[in-house]
């Protein structure tokens, strides 16, 4: 069996930047949920877009989330996990900066709800 190696913070952004798709974790009525994300990191944080319901309910109840994302490169997998705050955005300047408008969907459908996760706490490790 394989050793895990834990990655550096830099490493952890550049994976996360070449990667599309992850999943975020967020209490909705009490219990957690977990969500399939497209999402943009940049400047080291998260952007995603969502459509109205239970995900931004959570959220808006309650901003301390979970995000994890992991793929694999060459002849390793790896897994990035950030824990911290999410936001929505609601000023015009703040969502053209982010350039989460770009983001395309996997899902379809109407997704004009913009956020942002804040990381309090970034950790990864190769497999």
């Amino acid at each position: 069996m394989g050793t895990d190696i834990h990655l550096t913070e830099q490493q952890c952004w550049r994976l996360l930047a070449r990667t599309k798709v992850g999943r975020l974790a967020v209490i909705v009525d009490g219990h957690p949920d977990v969500f399939p994300i497209n999402f943009l990191a940049k400047d080291r944080r998260i952007f995603f877009r969502s459509a109205p319901g239970s995900k931004l309910e959570g959220l808006a109840a309650s901003p301390t989330i979970a995000f994890e994302a992991d793929g694999r490169r060459l002849t390793y997998r790896w897994s990035v996990v950030i824990k911290g705050s999410a936001h929505r955005l609601d000023r015009d300047d703040e969502i053209e900066a982010s350039g989460i408008q770009e983001l395309g969907t996997a899902s379809g459908g109407v997704k004009w709800n913009y956020v942002r996760i804040d990381p309090a706490l970034i950790t990864g490790r190769r497999l």
